[in-house]
């Protein structure tokens, strides 16, 4: 019997290294196919401020490419959006597949990554934690702004005297005149990629092996460019039509392409709402008055639209990816914020801290370090926050925690909600966003972790380790050493250590990690003679309506938000393409010249706007009544264990919680009393020598 069950482990050992095999050749052609497609996509950028463009492509193009049903606009689309949208729907296969493979392959591998030294730290004091991939992704991008700029200036240049002519222009008149057009165009470049770093859920950051959070400074350096360049845009055709006796110009609205190609008011609209946003983006503002900046921030709806009633249907077509991704992404966020989910618990720290639980479903998974956006309307309506899950999704599969801690007005009056007399046996209304994280982690990989944290920080360690206690209680692979250095105010907030060990976890149970701590307790210089208040833990009743957190799209989020992109936009090709051939090439063949071109581009924006929000809806409710099959069976697992006492529960919960030998998770524990970490001293640099890379 032995040998067979050996024989059986062996061929499911081998049948798990063949798929894992076929699934990283799957992977790595879909890399090969998404270099090749971006690379000529970065070339039409290249070539497009060309004579080669306009007199040699463009006519080809438009000859092989010409149809009644797109018109001008399917080259445009054929050339600058199909290409992003295919490589953002490959990024969804290639996500997916990934979290097919074998964990022991993906986590405990430590050599097989050839593209694991791209994810290096290259710079980290000029533009804070930057890996090789980010560098060269953003050197790529100023590369191609400068020479979008400078082949433009050229091209314009060459040509300066016919353009001085047509116009009764001086030359150095129309020379300013190109400077401001070719320095709004350059803005546009910024503006093409700056909703890709924002979208929490793409595809295409997962692909890179990016998240959102990580890659949020690009949208703020994308967004300063992109401003700048169109500020100064729109000041130096203020100027010139001063200079020109042309002040008139800032009124026109022109509703035909066949001259100018802009609308003037609806650009000067865009650029009053970008500088609106953009003047609450400055630290001390948004530091100061952050609320001031997050809703300020939604001017961006108005920017856009008039953005694209200014430059017309063919800029929408080439600036259409990283917007058309960030809808889909958007109304998905959306569609999720609607629901209230089921808190089921929280545990009140005696350091003004609470853990709050939430009941999950078990097809949600997510990678450690994750954040969450939370919104409980009995504090505030309006305020969303994000907090790092401290919960482990296979530690804890029916349950996800966050910790909050009081650093502010919102913070603080949770904090007197949750921890009340009045709040045990009540609902609280709670609704969430998310969780959202990187879409790898590969902490196995090194041999020591050495982790910093101070205050509320430590979050984002206690995922680490409960990760790494599940890692070692499976025993797949040898769990790094762990050495977590944090700082505290006060003897009470190290009950923050208390949540190392998540509720549900057995007192008795030990644990194979290697873990130590040296805790600092910056404002006592001795220990404390009184004993510090227990944890206490209160347990919430939900009402039926309420759901576990699950994920949008479910399951196979991935397949279906590469059916979302896919069907969205053909749905938005095939309306498109009835709507030109039988009510718009009739009219003009082509000429855009009768047609309203304000009022085709206000049906373009809102046919977007239509096909992804039947898609992503229909997807959403599907989804949404596979997990009411899950919810059904939580609920009637709850009345069955009703006839168990809350209140028994709330006696016991201190006595149990007070208990828990967290001391039996940690190999060593130090506290200094009245001192501050030494970075510098031998231990801890000893230490960050043996990891591959510290977790700051």
């Amino acid at each position: 019997m032995k040998n067979m069950e050996q024989k059986e482990e062996k061929m499911s050992e081998r049948a798990s290294h063949q798929n894992a095999g076929l699934i990283k050749i799957a992977r790595a052609s879909m890399v090969g196919i998404s270099v090749m497609v971006f690379l000529g996509y970065i070339m039409m950028w290249c070539i497009m401020p060309t004579d080669t463009y306009y007199n040699k492509w463009v006519p080809h193009i438009m000859a092989d490419t010409n149809s009644t049903y797109f018109g001008l606009q399917g080259p445009i689309i054929l050339d600058f959006t199909f290409p992003i949208l295919f490589i953002a729907v490959l990024g969804c296969f290639y996500t997916y597949l990934g979290k097919r493979m074998d964990a022991n392959e993906v986590s405990c591998c430590k050599t097989n990554d050839s593209f694991k030294f791209l994810k290096k730290p290259m710079i980290i004091k000029a533009l804070g934690v930057v890996t090789w991939i980010e560098l060269f992704f953003f050197g790529m991008f100023i590369l191609l702004t400068l020479w979008y700029f400078s082949a433009y200036m050229h091209f314009w240049y060459e040509k300066i005297s016919m353009v001085a002519m047509s116009r009764g222009d001086k030359v150095w008149q129309a020379k300013l005149e190109r400077l401001a057009l070719v320095i709004g165009l350059a803005g546009n470049v910024a503006l093409t990629f700056l909703f890709v770093p924002v979208t929490r859920g793409s595809s295409i950051l997962a692909f890179l092996g990016l998240s959102s959070e990580a890659s949020i400074k690009y949208h703020m350096w994308l967004g300063n460019i992109a401003m700048a360049l169109f500020t100064a845009h729109g000041t130096l055709y203020i100027i010139y039509w001063g200079l020109t006796d042309r002040l008139s110009e800032m009124l026109k609205w022109d509703e035909t392409w066949d001259q100018t190609y802009v609308n003037n008011i609806a650009g000067e609209l865009c650029l009053l709402c970008g500088l609106i946003m953009w003047s609450t983006t400055f630290p001390r503002i948004r530091r100061t008055m952050f609320e001031l900046f997050y809703y300020t921030h939604h001017l961006y709806i108005l920017f856009i639209i008039f953005y694209i009633l200014h430059k017309g249907l063919f800029f929408i077509c080439i600036m259409l990816p990283g917007m058309y991704l960030f809808v889909i992404d958007r109304f998905l966020r959306f569609l999720q914020s609607r629901q209230n989910v089921r808190l089921v618990s929280a545990r009140v720290l005696p350091c003004e801290a609470v853990e709050l639980n939430f009941s999950k479903s078990r097809a949600l998974e997510y990678t450690t370090t994750s954040t969450m956006f939370v919104n409980i309307p009995i504090v505030s309506k309006l305020q969303w926050h994000p907090f790092t899950v401290v919960s482990n999704s296979s530690l804890e599969p029916d349950t996800l925690s966050v910790v909050i801690k009081c650093e502010g007005s919102w913070t603080k009056k949770l904090y007197d909600v949750v921890s009340s007399p009045s709040s045990i046996d009540h609902r609280l209304q709670v609704a969430v966003e998310g969780p959202y994280g990187p879409p790898t982690t590969h902490f196995l990989r090194h041999d020591t972790l050495v982790m910093i944290s101070g205050g509320s920080g430590i979050t984002p360690m206690i995922s680490i380790i409960r990760d790494l206690i599940f890692m070692s209680s499976e025993q797949k692979c040898k769990t790094p050493k762990l050495v977590l250095v944090s700082t505290f105010k006060n003897t009470s907030h190290l009950s923050m250590l208390d949540l190392l060990l998540p509720l549900s976890s057995t007192p008795s149970k030990s644990y194979n990690l290697d873990l130590e701590i040296e805790a600092y307790i910056t404002r006592e210089n001795t220990q404390p003679t009184e004993k510090s208040e227990p944890i206490r833990t209160i347990h919430f009743k939900p009402l039926p309506s309420d759901i576990p957190i699950a994920s949008s799209l479910g399951r196979y989020s991935w397949l279906w938000l590469a059916a979302i992109i896919s069907s969205s936009f053909i749905i938005f090709l095939l309306i498109s393409g009835i709507y030109t051939n039988y009510y718009i090439y009739p009219k003009d063949l082509n000429m855009m010249r009768i047609d309203l071109m304000t009022r085709r581009t206000v049906f373009t924006i809102f046919l977007i706007f239509f096909s992804i929000a039947v898609t992503s809806t229909a997807a959403f409710l599907w989804n949404k009544k596979q997990n009411a099959r899950e919810t059904k069976q939580i609920q009637d697992l709850d009345e069955w264990t009703k006839g168990k006492s809350f209140s028994a529960q709330n006696d016991n919960a201190d006595r149990e919680l007070e208990s828990l030998p967290y001391q039996s998770l940690v190999k060593t524990m130090k506290v200094h009393y009245g001192s501050r970490p030494d970075l510098n001293s031998k231990h801890i640099i000893t230490l960050c020598l043996l990891c591959t890379t510290p977790i700051p």
